[in-house]
């Protein structure tokens, strides 16, 4: 009987234990959504204080952790005057024991500088997960996980690796013909240039697939007999763009003269899609191709 009770009593108290747990952490969390919800929207900074955050609060970062208040505070500063119209939106936030997890989005403009990085005026919109450590009620230790890649290709200082694909897959389309696919991968608003002096730069900017399509792609049928592309080399720039250099090689319907040009081409994109087109070539060799 005297074992019996004794399991009884140390049930009660280890499922007292659990539920004080489980008071705590909801109180941590509380506080913790609120901390940073101040921090981030409102831009209160001076909430990274010894009332939220362990002296000693830690930040898990790659080369070298940053520690104590000053330097955490100092590193997320960072954040509120790099960026205007934040909008930090905690997702899903659930705690056990003296850990905390939170599933965030960021939005916001890149208008000031951020860790040395003059504004782009690039709005970003990126998620990640965060872990945090409690130490007696107080934020002790944040380690963030998040795509950096994808946070500076919205920013523009790094392109998206499939940029160049798909400019190859223009080119592709462009050799066999198949003109709706090369419209298709254009945003509806791309915004499209000829080379100037180029007799096709008389509709510049182009506004639009169904404007290039009549404006260049419709024209070249009308012009030339034959037309294609050679030597096409693609090389990945910052800022999403890419840039193409190749040749023309063409013959013109009305003189039959034959034509084998260098050109180049910086392509723009954004999200997948081609944004903006500039097209560099010696268009005193065009020009003399159409003279009789």
């Amino acid at each position: 009987m005297k074992t019996i009770k004794l399991v009884l009593i140390t049930s009660l108290i280890g499922l007292s234990a659990l539920f004080a747990q489980g008071q705590n952490i909801q109180k941590d969390i509380k506080m913790y959504t609120q901390v940073w919800d101040d921090i981030v929207n409102k831009g209160d900074i001076d909430k990274i204080n010894s009332t939220y955050f362990d002296l000693n609060i830690t930040a898990i970062q790659s080369p070298e952790n940053i520690v104590g208040l000053d330097n955490f505070k100092a590193y997320y500063q960072n954040f509120i005057t790099g960026f205007s119209d934040i909008e930090f939106t905690i997702v899903d936030v659930f705690g056990q024991e003296n850990k905390i997890v939170k599933h965030w989005n960021f939005k916001g403009n890149h208008t000031g500088d951020f860790f040395g990085i003059p504004a782009t005026n690039k709005s970003v919109d990126i998620q990640g997960v965060t872990i945090a450590k409690m130490k007696n009620g107080k934020i002790s230790q944040e380690q963030d996980f998040m795509d950096n890649a994808v946070f500076m290709q919205q920013l523009g200082i790094q392109s998206n690796s499939a940029n160049v694909g798909i400019i190859h897959g223009v080119y592709e389309s462009f050799s066999k013909g198949d003109i709706p696919s090369v419209l298709g991968m254009m945003d509806a608003k791309i915004v499209w240039n000829e080379a100037e002096s180029n007799s096709l730069a008389d509709g510049n900017p182009y506004i639009g697939p169904d404007a290039v399509l009549a404006g260049v792609f419709s024209r070249l049928g009308d012009k030339y007999e034959s037309f294609s592309l050679k030597d096409i080399r693609l090389h990945d720039m910052a800022n999403n763009q890419v840039l193409a250099t190749l040749r023309y090689i063409a013959k013109m319907k009305t003189t039959g003269k034959k034509i084998d040009v260098q050109a180049a081409h910086l392509w723009s994109l954004k999200d997948g899609k081609i944004i903006g087109f500039q097209q560099y070539v010696d268009t005193k060799k065009l020009a003399d191709s159409e003279k009789e």
